[in-house]
């Protein structure tokens, strides 16, 4: 007799297939955080390398079963995780996870509507809607017609925002800081524009008078792409000194806004992103400073005719005499085609929490980010490259060469002992923490400083 097939995630009967295979999951992130022991496994790439290889066939002639399955893999990823929600683990914009964001996203995987047509994703569609909206109104509140679409993160936004312009404008030439993430280069490239002109960045921020002076020698339509939340320093360019040299240069401006975006929703900090609004388009992503299950990217423009571009059309999907009867167009959301629901964690999360809730948990992380730069300028052995803006802070031993400060942070990876990052800013090289994790203490970040100076010590 053939076997019963596996049971199915959705449906009436879904939940009680998931329970006892959700204990076993919660059951070995456990035992494997326990074992792990840090904030990232010991021993390096060969020796994580090495653990994995034990585990047996990857795809054995008769299978092992769910239950081992899933004990025997979950407990080894997160035995030989990087663990974001470790307070030693510091080093990227790699946030740790709300456990309310991760319950919602086990939803959407169970469910698995897919955002391409409505009749695959009805509720979804609707929600994603509304939620979409009322974050295009917090980037852009005096906009009469602002949207926003769901992307992977900043790398698709970004992308995405020099589509827009470039179907608004044709031949299009991008002018970018110094400090701007890697990813317009790759968008020009792929998307056939010229290599974007850079302005230098001297102190961490694009500079307007630079600004102006690059728009003076570049020819034809323009788009400025200015940062809010640079990935190494975590400092934030003049937006409205920037604004107004686009405006008197017939320029657009994007921002991105990857990383500093969220703090939109801090009474405390929102004023360092006046300006904004003044953008044509903003990226921001909410699984850095939004404690989002990566991905949780969206593009928010200030005029939702500029979406029109994105208009496609596959009989399968969206024929014409569906979208005239009111069926929902979704294709023209997104350049992706299958997609998850990814807006159910941010929307539990926006209800859940609310704006006082996500602004109290940015205004913790900033905190941490000053206690840390306060603990490197007490310590003699230690410099502070500059008081943090957001959440990021750089710092190196005293009289430390470069070599030294790359060996600190490969020696502390190498041990599991903690996750720092590196950043090159005037001419050297620096650690860099980047502290994400609200449930962070003083005594974390004073052990922090206990390891790397331990390590530059020896």
């Amino acid at each position: 007799m053939r076997a019963a097939p596996p049971p199915l995630a959705g449906g009436t009967p879904g939940p009680d297939a998931l329970r006892p295979l959700l204990d076993t999951v919660l059951d070995a992130l456990r035992t494997g955080a326990t074992e792990r022991g840090g904030p990232l496994p010991a021993g390096g790439p060969d020796a994580v390398a090495a653990r994995t290889a034990t585990l047996g066939a990857v795809l054995p002639e008769t299978g092992t079963g769910a239950d081992e399955a899933l004990r025997t893999l979950v407990r080894a990823l997160a035995e030989g995780a990087a663990d974001p929600a470790h307070p030693l683990c510091a080093a990227h914009l790699h946030t740790p996870p709300l456990a309310l964001a991760a319950a919602a996203d086990l939803a959407a995987s169970a469910l698995n509507p897919s955002m391409d047509s409505w009749d695959q994703a009805p509720a979804a569609s609707a929600l994603e809607h509304r939620v979409t909206a009322a974050l295009a109104a917090e980037v852009f509140p005096t906009a009469p017609a602002p949207d926003a679409l769901v992307t992977t993160g900043g790398t698709e936004s970004n992308q995405l925002a020099l589509l827009l312009a470039r179907e608004r404008h044709g031949a299009l030439r991008t002018v970018v800081g110094a400090n701007a993430h890697h990813s317009f280069r790759r968008a020009a490239w792929l998307l056939g524009l010229p290599e974007p002109v850079t302005v230098p960045t001297p102190r961490g921020t694009m500079d307007p008078t630079a600004l102006a002076d690059a728009l003076a020698r570049t020819e034809g339509p323009v788009l400025v792409a200015a940062t809010a939340g640079t990935t190494d320093e975590g400092l934030i360019d003049p937006l409205p000194a920037l604004a107004d040299v686009c405006d008197a240069h017939g320029a657009a401006l994007h921002v991105d806004a990857a990383y500093g975006g969220p703090v939109l929703f801090s009474r405390t900090h929102r004023r360092l992103l006046h300006g904004l609004e003044r953008a044509r388009t903003v990226t921001v992503d909410l699984h850095k400073l939004g404690w989002q299950p990566a991905a949780a990217g969206l593009l928010a423009v200030r005029e939702a005719s500029d979406l029109a571009a994105l208009d496609h059309t596959a009989d399968y999907l969206n024929a014409d005499d569906d979208t005239e009867a009111g069926l929902p167009d979704l294709l023209g959301r997104s350049l992706r085609t299958t997609r998850r629901p990814d807006v159910l964690k941010t929307a539990v999360t926006l209800r859940a929490l609310g704006r006082d809730g996500l602004g109290a948990l940015v205004d913790a992380c900033v905190e941490r980010a000053r206690d840390l730069a306060d603990l490197v300028e007490k310590t003699p052995g230690l410099e502070l490259r500059a008081r943090p803006t957001l959440t990021t802070v750089l710092f190196r031993p005293v009289d430390a060469d470069d070599e030294t400060v790359a060996a600190i942070r490969r020696d502390l990876l190498a041990e599991g002992r903690a996750v720092l990052g590196r950043a090159a800013a005037d001419g050297r090289l620096w650690l860099k923490a980047t502290l994400l994790n609200p449930h962070a203490t003083p005594g974390d970040l004073a052990q922090l400083i206990t390891l790397v100076e331990g390590s530059t010590h020896r």
